[in-house]
């Protein structure tokens, strides 16, 4: 039991010395917009109406069951 918690412990480590590195590796740069405000506002403001799709069908009697196996 006790080699089940050290292993743990041992990846919980590994995983934040991990994410310090590539935090400390990444470089700080501020956002840069590409698109200005007008191509944002021309977006569709109504979504697409959603299909819907029905599945019917009757249930086989068990005559009809037994011959299909």
């Amino acid at each position: 039991m006790n080699a089940l918690k050290n292993i743990e412990a041992i990846f919980l480590v590994a995983v934040a010395v991990a994410v310090a590195a590539v935090g400390g590796v990444t470089e700080k740069r501020p956002l840069q917009v590409a698109a200005d405000n007008s191509v944002i506002a021309a977006a569709p403001a109504a979504p697409a109406a959603m299909d819907v799709v029905v599945v019917s069908a009757k249930r086989l009697s068990a005559a009809e069951k037994a011959a299909l196996i």
